[in-house]
């Protein structure tokens, strides 16, 4: 009866039967890493609500809950339930290009997350499969690309590197300027 929804990487909202009222107690949920239960939490809620957002939580983690309603009417036995947040969000989401000169293009993306160790931009020209790689740190969210050629399509990759290992891409092509 005690459920999830609105699951995301870091957050869900747990949904409940009206088992109280203002008038005849509180509700405690106590919730937990299920391979870290010495780190629980507790909050406690007013017996008028049936729902509650947690947030501040880990991505991929499947977490215990318990809402043990705390009446001074009725006993209720406690409600447990497990929920697994989602993988993180995907970055980037969007890549811009801008600033596109007959040598050059600014390369920017979105969101930056704390949990991406880096960043690595691909790009080559289309058609073709020379491909040049630039390494960018976590925390930036932009990069200038040079010695490109005249007038030419490129290609232009960017992979988060996770800390966790795993990565994720998104591409875009720019097109430089004509030359003088």
């Amino acid at each position: 009866r005690l459920h999830a929804v609105d699951i995301t990487s870091s957050s869900f909202r747990l949904m409940w039967p009206e088992l109280l009222s203002q008038e005849t107690g509180y509700y405690t949920l106590e919730y937990a890493p299920t391979d870290d239960l010495a780190r629980k939490r507790t909050k406690q809620v007013s017996g008028a609500h049936t729902s509650l957002v947690l947030s501040n939580l880990a991505p991929e983690t499947t977490y215990e809950v318990a809402l043990v309603p705390e009446s001074n009417v009725h006993y209720f036995p406690p409600q447990t339930t497990r929920v697994t947040t989602l993988a993180e969000e995907i970055s980037p989401v969007q890549v811009l290009i801008s600033e596109s000169g007959p040598h050059s293009f600014h390369v920017s993306w979105a969101p930056t997350l704390d949990s991406v160790s880096s960043y690595q931009i691909l790009y080559g020209p289309l058609p073709g499969n020379s491909v040049k790689l630039l390494e960018v740190d976590g925390k930036d969210n932009s990069t200038v690309v040079e010695n490109l050629a005249p007038n030419t399509t490129y290609l232009v990759t960017v992979t988060a590197i996770y800390k966790s290992g795993k990565e994720k891409s998104l591409s875009a092509k720019a097109c430089t300027q004509e030359g003088e």
